[in-house]
């Protein structure tokens, strides 16, 4: 992409999640075919550039309410449910062909909130994200609208786009909708409203400058992304509001065009680890060798060869403590497996680790991210 310089947010992002609203993606009940094959032409560019994104999309119930002839009006949930089971498979695959068109392989992925704040879902899916990532591919994610018990709050995916970006350490986040960012006031209705270019914190006075929800296909409002807003900076993740509704949007916020930018209040990675240390009980304990504690020490991830011992159960995702055979305290962490697989990988080389019966876990038994030791707390 050309454009302004790498001091521009979205040029200096690591890794992006782009999230779009019902109302870019369809018009009539069908996907906009002019419009979306422009959307995957930035996103292989910023791949190309070395970036990483993620897309999180809405649309799958607006898609099948055409596909099922469902009309415009209020649905009861088994409708709703319905219409996101038929359209996800439409969403889906427009975004399967305009990323195939580029080379890029599109991974669908269907989370809800519950997804992204259980801890054992939460570090899962984190997993199954960074090894997409890893490959190259896409991942295109929706929530899971089709199985939710509560009732769909169609078109707010702000808050999900939030969690994900949270999840996945991202350092930017775009909110795609029909307007070009955050105003003093509601801009429809009061003339006077200003665009506000940047919000280095969020305060009351930012948060009520926030409107009710619009009628219509997109449901969420300025107030969801607002609250997207408050759980993307705490994260670590700087987040824009941007106008998405023109052709190649990315390659427009390059170009100079109006948004509005929410600056991070720290790093991704300081987030999760604050978040790891700031966890209460941990679960069980992981002991492990003096060659083990020198590499944790020097930033590695614990590996089952360096464990001499684990104690206690525990599952995967659960906080544990990572402790000398004498009993000191060397840190915290997330387990990356539970305690009946970190008792058979124990002492064990990660080559290893394939020839155990029913083994699935990762190489690492606590990946380098999701430890915190404890001379840092």
């Amino acid at each position: 992409m050309h454009g302004l310089s790498s001091a521009h947010p979205l040029k200096a992002a690591r890794r992006l999640v782009l999230k779009f609203g019902s109302a870019l993606l369809t018009d009539d009940g069908a996907v906009r075919a002019a419009w979306l094959p422009t959307v995957a032409a930035d996103i292989a560019a910023c791949i190309a550039a070395g970036q990483q994104v993620l897309v999180v999309t809405s649309g799958a119930v607006a898609l099948g309410r055409g596909v099922l002839g469902l009309g415009n009006g209020k649905l009861p949930l088994p409708e709703k449910q319905a219409a996101a089971a038929t359209g996800q498979i439409a969403l889906a695959e427009a975004w399967r062909n305009v990323l195939a068109a580029h080379g890029l392989t599109a991974a669908q992925i269907l989370v809800t909130l519950d997804d992204t704040e259980n801890r054992r879902r939460h570090l899962n899916a984190r997993h199954t994200l960074e090894t997409l990532l890893a490959r190259g591919a896409v991942p295109v994610i929706n929530e899971n609208d089709t199985v939710a018990t509560a009732e769909i709050r169609y078109g707010d995916n702000d808050r999900l786009a939030a969690r994900v970006a949270q999840m996945a350490g991202a350092d930017l986040l775009i909110l795609f909708s029909d307007i070009d960012g955050l105003y003093t006031a509601d801009p429809r209705k009061d003339p006077a409203a200003h665009h506000l270019a940047e919000v280095p914190r969020l305060t009351p006075e930012i948060e009520a400058m926030a409107g009710v929800a619009p009628e219509g296909i997109s449901s969420g409002g300025m107030v969801t992304k607002l609250m997207a807003a408050r759980i993307a900076t705490s994260a670590g993740c700087a987040m824009m509001i941007a106008d998405g509704r023109q052709p190649a949007p990315l390659q427009r916020l390059l170009d100079g065009e109006r948004h509005t930018l929410f600056h991070a209040t720290t790093s991704p990675l300081s987030a999760r680890k604050k978040w790891i240390a700031g966890m209460v009980a941990a679960k069980g304990r992981i002991v492990i060798d003096a060659g083990a504690e020198r590499a944790l020490r020097t930033g590695n991830s614990l590996l089952p060869v360096g464990v001499v011992d684990v104690q206690n159960d525990f599952d995967r995702g659960d906080p544990v403590l990572i402790v000398t055979p004498a009993g000191r305290t060397v840190a915290k962490g997330l387990a990356s497996y539970g305690s009946e697989e970190a008792r058979l990988a124990m002492g064990r080389q990660s080559g290893d680790l394939a020839e155990l019966p029913g083994f699935a876990g990762s190489e690492e038994m606590l990946h380098r991210d999701d430890i915190v030791l404890m001379d840092d707390v």
